[in-house]
């Protein structure tokens, strides 16, 4: 006999990024419709830890103009220090004593169910306190990466591209006007969706991404072979995941890891090619886009993602199905288990996939495609 759903709570957690606020408000307008009372959990899993706990009761009026069109979540957020408790000072706390105070906000909230809108590494880290605290969860995927498993398409990635190509954009006519070469690095960790994508729509000269070997010679050969035709500037697009020629990572921190997930920070490997590209004789500037790409207004395929993965994450708890991540797969919303979820982990960029086809057939270098596997 399945639970009766009365109460449910709603997290976000992890990196922020557009569209956030689309999904909390079709979570709460669907479960109000059904008679449920939605909880907002501020600042991810802290608001259940800390005391007194920090929460609201999301109600319709909850999105009047202008929180439902704004970046960013109105719930708040963590990704830095996400087991931390904050009592007005950044106290750590043990594992252990996480899962305690968890476990006891989620049953003096009487929670039936919590619905957890985040990336794969916060995903996995709640799943597991839920799963600790007795209590029914469903997962929402969110990361402008757009490597959360099993989806082919996550909150907020839409609208970090569009903040992207924008940026190229801009950049392609300072860059011609001093005929200089322009490395532009965006976000991803790992993986290269948002710098590859972002490198067609902004009609780059080159991508490195991390699931491409590239060659530092080829690259320069490349950009020379450019010139030679006569363009005189370049666009270069760099994922700040990439390894460079060392085989060493440039990592802002270490990180902290929690229940086995790392928070290392990437940042800044640009500067190396920068420096690199200077000595061959080349004009370079290097942009760092930052954390610009993580915020704006949402686009409307962002809007429309955030709706529809709301809205089915309500349905699946009125059906009784628990325990389930949305996914956006072959054009259509519908749901994998979180343990199958958990289990694939990121999903990366497909080395001879369609977009890495694209790419060279529209004279991008993209690194040494011939070195990497074929996928099974």
């Amino acid at each position: 006999m399945k639970k009766k759903i009365e109460r449910i709570g709603v997290i976000t957690s992890g990196g922020d990024c557009s569209g956030l606020n689309a999904a909390i408000r079709a979570c709460t307008c669907s479960a109000i419709r059904r008679g449920w009372k939605v909880y907002g959990i501020h600042n991810g899993i802290n608001g259940l830890i800390v005391r007194p706990m920090e929460y609201e009761q999301l109600t319709l009026a909850s999105f009047e103009f202008p929180f439902a069109t704004l970046g960013g979540t109105m719930l708040g957020t963590n990704n830095s220090n996400v087991l931390s408790y904050d009592s007005g000072k950044r106290e750590k706390i043990s594992e252990q004593e996480v899962v305690a105070r968890f476990t006891e906000g989620v049953q003096k909230l009487k929670l039936d169910a919590l619905i957890v809108i985040g990336g794969d590494g916060s995903m996995t880290i709640i799943a597991n306190l839920c799963k600790r605290a007795h209590i029914a969860m469903i997962g929402i995927p969110k990361t402008i990466d757009n490597d959360a498993p099993g989806t082919d398409l996550s909150i907020g990635f839409s609208t970090a591209r569009e903040v992207v190509m924008d940026a190229m954009d801009k950049l392609d006519t300072t860059a011609a006007s001093h005929h200089r070469v322009m490395l532009v690095e965006v976000m991803g960790r790992t993986t290269g969706h948002l710098a590859l994508q972002s490198a067609i729509t902004g009609f780059a000269d080159a991508v490195l991404i991390p699931e491409i070997p590239y060659s530092y010679d080829a690259l320069v050969k490349h950009l020379r072979a450019a010139q030679k035709i006569g363009r005189g500037h370049a666009l270069v697009v760099i994922s700040e995941g990439i390894k460079k020629p060392d085989g060493n990572y440039a990592i802002a921190n270490d990180g902290a890891t929690y229940f086995g997930v790392s928070s290392a920070t990437y940042y800044g490997v640009s500067q190396y090619f920068q420096e690199r590209l200077k000595k061959d004789g080349f004009e370079v500037r290097t942009n760092i886009l930052g954390h610009i790409q993580r915020s704006g207004t949402p686009v409307a395929a962002d809007r429309l993602l955030a709706s529809a993965f709301g809205v089915h994450a309500i349905d699946l708890l009125a059906k009784g199905k628990t325990n389930r991540v949305v996914v956006h797969a072959k054009g259509e919303v519908s749901d994998i288990s979180l343990k199958e979820s958990i289990s694939l982990g990121t999903t990366p960029v497909n080395p001879r996939g369609e977009i890495v086809k694209v790419a060279q057939s529209l004279g991008i270098y993209v690194g040494e495609v011939d070195q990497c596997k074929k996928r099974k």
